[in-house]
C-alpha cells in the first residue's frame, strides 16, 4: 500500500483545504512530520485513518467528539480525500462526517448526512466512481489492506509509546494487544466453546447425579426400618463414585427387606393356626347355645298348643254348617232375583197408569192393546197430509229464495250502471299516473347522477375546513421547534467554546506522576492548568449536544407533518372546487355561485346535497309507483269485463225467476185445499199427527208394564217353593237358619288356613319333643358363647395384623425391587454423560491453562499468541542487532512469573554481560529503539499474516529525544534501510537535530485561523 496524496478541508486544526503530497516526501525515503505542540500532527495520521476506514484511530473517537474544525466557516463543508495504491489499483477515498450546515432556505442549520465515494483510476478513461455506499467502501479497503483498522493503526501508524507499554507489560496487557493483532478469537471461541460443553456437560452430571439421589430418597422412604440401619451415602450431586454408592446401598436395603419379609411370613402361619382353634371352639359353643334354645322355645309353642285347642274346635264346627249352607245357595240366590225382578215390574207399572187417563188407571193389559190398534188406525190416515204439508212448506222457501235473488240482482244491475258511467274518466286518470310515474323515473336516475358527486365535495369542503386548522397548528408547532432548535445549538456551541478554552485543565486532571503527558510527551508536570469557575466538562457539552440533535430531530418532524398536512388540505380543496354535473332543464342547479377559482362552503355544499336528496327522494317516490299504476290499469279494465258481463247475466236470470213463480204458485194453491180438511182444529197437520203418536206410545208402554208385573207374581212364587225343600234337604229347620250359616269363600279359607295352621304346629312340636339331641343338650351347663366370640376376635385380630405386616413386607419388597431398577438405569444413562464430562473437563482444562497436565498454566490462545510472539521477537532482532551495535537480543519465554501464567514473556539478551534480563531494565534510549524494533518487526508479521500485502508507506511517532548522537544515527541507517525495500518512512518528531538530519519535512504551521501544512524537500519550500 502506499499514499499518493491527502487532502483535508476543515478537519481537526485544519480551518481550510491543505494538500499533502505524500510521492514528493517519500521519495526521498524517509520524510519527517514535525511542528509545535497542538499544531496538527497527530491529526494528519487520524485524516489518513478517517479516509481509509471512515473512523479515527481509537483513543481519539470518542463519542460526542466532532471531527469538524472550529476554524472552519459554515457554508465550507468538512472532507478528507486520499489517493493511494492498494493491491496494483489506483484508488481515490472521499468521506465527510455527519455536520451542521445552514438551511437553505430560512435561517439555522440542519444536520447534514455523512457520505463516501470511492473511484477507481483507469489509464484509459480516467477516473471512475465505483461506490457511495460506507459498508461497500468499508469492506472493500478492509479486503484490499488485509487489515483492520486496529490492525492499521497499530502496524503502519507505529505508537512508540504503545510498544514501550508492550515492553514493559505483563502477559495479559501483551495478549490483549497480539490478540487484536493478529485476530486469535477464534481460539478463544475455542476455550468458550469447550468452557460452555464443560458447564453443559456438568450441568447434565449434576442432573443425573440428582435423579439418583431422588431415586435413593423414593428407595429409603419405601424401605421403612431396613433404610435407617445404613443410612445413605453422604455424597453431593457431581461427586465422582455417588451412583456406585447408591447402587450398593439400595442392595443393602433390598437385603434387609426381604429378611423382614420371610418373619413376617412366619408369623402370619402361627396367627393362622391359633385362629383356626378359636373358631372351632367358637362353633362348639355356638351349637350347644343353639340347641338349649331350641328346647326352650319348643316347650314354649306346646304350652300355647293347648291354649289354642278350644279356638279351633270353634272353627271346625263353623266351617261344617257353612260348607251344609253351600248347598242351599243357589235357591236362595234365585228368591233374591225374583223378588228384585218383582218390585221393579211393579214400579214399571205404576209409572205406566200414572199419565193414563183415570177411566184406563185399573184397565187390563187386553183392554190397552184394542185402544192403541184403534189410534194406530188413525195415524196412518194423516200421512198424505203430511206430505203435502212439507211440500207447501218448501215452496215458501223456494219463493223468498227467488225474491232474494231478485233484490241482489237489481241491486247489481244499478251498482254496474253507475260504475260504467265513470268508465272514461277513471281510465284516463290511471293512463296519466303511469305517464307521471315514467317521467319521475328519468328525473331521478339523473339527479342521483349529481347526487353523488354533490356529497364527495361536501365530504372534501368538511375535511379541507378541518385540515386547515390542522395546518394552522402545525405551523405553530414548526415555528416553535426552530426557535427551540435555533437556542440548543446556540446553547451547545456556547458550551463548546467555553470548553475548548479550559481543555488545557482538562487535560491536566488526567496527568500522573511519572507518566509521560499525552502531548508534549514529558513525565514532568511543573505547571498544570487550573480550571476556572463555571468550567464546562465533557458530560455537560455532551448533553447539550443531545438536546440540540432531539430539537433538530422534533423541528424535521415538524417540517415533515406541515408538508404532509398542506398537501392534504390542497387536495380536499380541489376535491370541493370540482364541478357537479348540472341538469338539461336548469332543475336543481348548483346554486353555490361559486366558479372553479372560489371556495365554496360547507353548508352552501350542505344545502345543495339536501336540495339534490330530497328531488331524489321525491322522485324515486313517484317513480315506484309505476308499476302499481300498470296494475291498478289493468285491474280497471278486467273490472268493466266482469261488470258488463255480470248486467247482462242478472238480466238472464231476472226473466227466468218470472215464469218459476207463476208455477209455484199454482202447485200452492193446489196444496192448501187438500190441507184445510187434514188438520182439522189443529193448527197444522204435525201437530195433529205428532199428539197420535204420544197416546200411542203411552198405551203400548202401559200394556207391556201390566204384562211384566203379572209374570214376575209368577217367577216369586216358584222361587219360594225350591227354597223351603233345599234348606229340608240341607238339614236346617227353616231357610233363614240356612242363610244365617252362609260364608263366604274368603272366610272359609281363613278358617281352613287357622285349622290346618294348628295341626302344622302340632305335628311340629311333637317331632321336636322327639330329639334326643336336644334333650341331651338341655340336661348339659348353659353354653359360653360370648367368652368364646372373645378368644375368636383376639385371634382373628392378630390373624390380620399379621397377614397386613406380610403384604406391607411384600409391597415393600416389590417396590424397592422396583424403586432399584429404576435408579441402576438412572445410572447405566449417567454413565455416557460422565465419561462425556471427564473428556470435555480434562479438554477444557488444558486450553484454559487450569489442568495439572499442563505444566506451564498456558492458555490456548496464549499458546498461539506465544508462536506469533516468537515471530516477532525473531523480526525484530534483526534490526535490533543493528541499532544497539550487537548488543541486544529479543528472545520469546514461555516461564511463568509470580503467579501468573506462563507464554507471553519478553526479555533481552546483552551480548556484553551474556545475560538475558527483562525488557523492563532497559533505559528510556533502549526502550525506545528496542520499542522500534518491535514494531517493525511486528509490521513485517501482520504484514505476512494479511497475506503479504505490501506497506510501502509507515509512519512512526514520537521517542527520537531519548537517544544520543551514535545511536539515533544508527536509528536512522535502520530506517533508511527500509528505502531498499522500496518503502517510505515518516518521523512524527519534535527532535530539532532530525530536521537537519532529513531534509523531506512536512511542517504543520499553528495560526490563528487554523493549521496548515508545508511542505520541505532539498532546497525548496511549498504550502
Amino acid at each position: 500500500m502506499r499514499l499518493h496524496r491527502l487532502t483535508v478541508t476543515a478537519f481537526g486544526p485544519f480551518g481550510t483545504t491543505q494538500e499533502i503530497d505524500f510521492d514528493a516526501l517519500s521519495s526521498a525515503g524517509l520524510f519527517l512530520l514535525h511542528g509545535p505542540t497542538g499544531a496538527g500532527k497527530t491529526s494528519v495520521l487520524d485524516a489518513v485513518c478517517y479516509g481509509l476506514y471512515g473512523a479515527v484511530p481509537g483513543a481519539r473517537q470518542s463519542p460526542g467528539t466532532s471531527l469538524r474544525s472550529d476554524h472552519a466557516p459554515a457554508d465550507l463543508p468538512t472532507e478528507v480525500g486520499l489517493e493511494l495504491t492498494v493491491g496494483g489499483r489506483r484508488l481515490e477515498i472521499t468521506r465527510s462526517p455527519a455536520q451542521p450546515r445552514p438551511k437553505k432556505k430560512g435561517s439555522g442549520f440542519t444536520t447534514e448526512k455523512a457520505q463516501s465515494r470511492l473511484r477507481e483510476y483507469d489509464p484509459v478513461d480516467g477516473w471512475r466512481p465505483l461506490s457511495r455506499s460506507h459498508q461497500e467502501i468499508g469492506e472493500e479497503i478492509t479486503r484490499l489492506i488485509g487489515m483492520s483498522r486496529e490492525q492499521f493503526c497499530q502496524v503502519v501508524l507505529l505508537p512508540q509509546g504503545d510498544f514501550a507499554r508492550f515492553l514493559r507489560a505483563d502477559a495479559e496487557a501483551r495478549g490483549r494487544l497480539l490478540g487484536r493483532l493478529f485476530d486469535t478469537h477464534r481460539f478463544a471461541a475455542v476455550e468458550d466453546r469447550l468452557a460452555e460443553l464443560r458447564r453443559s456437560a456438568e450441568t447434565r452430571v449434576r442432573a443425573g447425579d440428582e435423579r439418583v439421589l431422588a431415586a435413593a430418597q423414593r428407595i429409603a422412604q419405601a424401605a421403612g426400618p431396613a433404610a435407617r440401619e445404613s443410612p445413605l451415602p453422604d455424597l453431593q450431586p457431581g461427586e465422582p463414585g455417588l451412583a456406585e454408592s447408591v447402587l450398593g446401598w439400595a442392595a443393602t436395603a433390598r437385603s434387609g427387606a426381604r429378611e423382614r419379609l420371610d418373619i413376617a411370613a412366619c408369623l402370619l402361619a402361627m396367627a393362622e393356626g391359633r385362629q383356626s382353634a378359636a373358631r372351632l371352639a367358637l362353633d362348639s359353643e355356638r351349637e350347644l347355645a343353639a340347641l338349649q334354645q331350641r328346647y326352650e322355645e319348643t316347650r314354649r309353642r306346646a304350652a300355647a298348643l293347648e291354649a289354642g285347642r278350644p279356638d279351633r274346635d270353634r272353627h271346625h264346627e263353623r266351617l261344617a254348617r257353612a260348607r251344609k249352607a253351600d248347598l242351599v245357595a243357589p235357591a236362595l240366590d234365585l228368591r233374591e232375583a225374583a223378588e228384585r225382578a218383582y218390585r221393579t215390574a211393579c214400579r214399571a207399572r205404576d209409572r205406566a197408569r200414572a199419565v193414563l187417563p183415570g177411566t184406563l188407571a185399573d184397565a187390563g193389559a187386553e183392554q190397552l192393546a184394542e185402544l192403541e190398534r184403534r189410534l194406530r188406525q188413525e195415524l196412518g190416515g194423516l200421512d198424505a197430509a203430511q206430505r203435502a204439508e212439507r211440500r207447501s212448506a218448501r215452496i215458501d222457501i223456494e219463493r223468498a229464495g227467488l225474491e232474494r235473488q231478485a233484490r241482489a240482482d237489481d241491486e247489481l244491475i244499478r251498482e254496474a250502471d253507475a260504475w260504467l258511467a265513470d268508465w272514461e274518466c277513471t281510465r284516463d286518470g290511471l293512463r296519466a299516473g303511469i305517464e307521471a310515474a315514467q317521467e319521475a323515473a328519468t328525473r331521478a336516475e339523473q339527479l342521483a347522477g349529481r347526487l353523488e358527486p354533490a356529497r364527495a365535495r361536501l365530504d372534501a369542503a368538511r375535511r379541507r375546513d378541518a385540515l386547515a386548522a390542522q395546518v394552522s397548528a402545525a405551523t405553530e408547532r414548526l415555528a416553535t421547534t426552530r426557535e427551540h432548535a435555533a437556542a440548543a445549538h446556540e446553547s451547545w456551541l456556547e458550551l463548546r467554546e467555553r470548553r475548548l478554552r479550559d481543555i488545557a485543565a482538562e487535560l491536566a486532571a488526567e496527568l500522573v506522576d511519572g507518566e509521560d503527558c499525552k502531548v508534549c510527551g514529558s513525565p514532568d508536570h511543573p505547571r498544570p492548568a487550573r480550571a476556572a469557575d463555571g468550567h464546562v466538562d465533557k458530560a455537560a457539552e455532551d448533553r447539550a449536544l443531545d438536546t440540540h440533535r432531539r430539537a433538530e430531530e422534533a423541528r424535521t418532524r415538524a417540517d415533515r407533518e406541515l408538508g404532509v398536512v398542506r398537501e392534504q388540505h390542497t387536495a380536499a380543496r380541489a376535491a370541493a372546487r370540482s364541478a357537479v354535473p348540472q341538469p338539461r332543464d336548469g332543475a336543481g342547479a348548483d346554486p353555490t355561485g361559486t366558479g372553479p377559482e372560489a371556495d365554496p362552503t360547507a353548508a352552501e355544499l350542505g344545502a345543495l346535497v339536501d336540495r339534490l336528496t330530497s328531488m331524489h327522494a321525491e322522485a324515486h317516490r313517484t317513480a315506484t309507483g309505476m308499476h302499481a299504476a300498470r296494475e291498478a290499469l289493468a285491474a280497471a279494465e278486467r273490472e268493466q269485463a266482469e261488470r258488463l258481463d255480470g248486467r247482462q247475466t242478472a238480466e238472464r236470470r231476472a226473466a227466468a225467476r218470472t215464469s218459476l213463480r207463476e208455477g209455484l204458485d199454482r202447485e200452492q194453491d193446489a196444496l192448501e185445499a187438500e190441507l184445510a180438511n187434514a188438520r182439522g182444529d189443529f193448527g197444522s197437520v204435525a201437530e195433529h199427527a205428532a199428539l197420535l203418536e204420544r197416546r200411542v206410545a203411552l198405551l203400548a208402554e202401559a200394556a207391556e208394564a201390566v204384562r211384566a208385573e203379572e209374570a214376575a207374581a209368577q217367577r216369586r212364587k216358584e222361587a219360594d217353593d225350591r227354597l223351603a225343600d233345599a234348606a229340608f234337604r240341607a238339614g236346617f229347620d227353616t231357610p233363614q237358619a240356612a242363610a244365617e250359616a252362609l260364608l263366604d269363600d274368603a272366610a272359609q279359607r281363613e278358617l281352613q288356613r287357622l285349622i290346618d295352621a294348628w295341626q302344622s304346629e302340632a305335628a311340629a312340636v311333637a317331632d321336636r319333643l322327639a330329639e334326643t339331641d336336644t334333650r341331651a343338650a338341655a340336661d348339659r351347663p348353659q353354653a359360653a358363647v360370648e367368652a368364646a366370640q372373645t378368644a375368636y376376635d383376639t385371634a382373628e385380630r392378630s390373624l390380620r395384623d399379621a397377614s397386613v405386616a406380610l403384604c406391607a413386607a411384600r409391597e415393600r419388597c416389590a417396590e424397592l425391587g422396583r424403586l432399584s431398577r429404576g435408579a441402576a438405569d438412572e445410572a447405566r444413562r449417567l454413565g455416557p454423560l460422565r465419561e462425556e464430562y471427564d473428556r470435555v473437563a480434562r479438554l477444557a482444562g488444558l486450553t484454559a491453562g487450569t489442568s495439572a497436565d499442563n505444566e506451564r498454566k498456558m492458555r490456548l490462545e496464549s499458546y498461539v499468541l506465544a508462536a506469533r510472539l516468537e515471530q516477532v521477537a525473531a523480526a525484530a532482532t534483526a534490526r535490533l542487532q543493528r541499532m544497539s551495535s550487537g548488543r541486544y537480543t529479543l528472545v520469546h519465554s514461555d516461564a511463568r512469573s509470580g503467579g501468573r501464567r506462563a507464554g507471553l514473556g519478553l526479555h533481552v539478551v546483552d551480548a556484553w554481560t551474556g545475560r538475558e534480563r527483562d525488557t523492563a531494565t532497559l533505559s528510556g534510549g533502549e526502550t525506545f529503539f528496542a520499542s522500534l524494533a518491535l514494531a517493525l518487526g511486528l509490521a513485517d508479521v501482520v504484514t505476512d499474516e494479511a497475506g503479504g500485502v505490501r506497506l510501502d508507506t509507515l509512519f512512526i511517532d514520537e521517542g527520537f529525544g531519548s537517544l544520543d548522537d551514535q545511536t539515533l544515527d544508527e536509528v536512522l541507517d535502520v530506517l533508511d534501510s527500509l528505502r531498499e525495500r522500496d518503502r517510505s518512512v515518516g518521523i512524527v518528531s519534535h527532535v530539532g537535530d532530525l530536521r537537519r538530519r532529513i531534509p523531506a519535512q512536512l511542517e504543520v504551521v499553528k495560526e490563528r485561523q487554523g493549521s496548515a501544512v508545508r511542505h520541505r524537500t532539498e532546497g525548496e519550500v511549498s504550502g
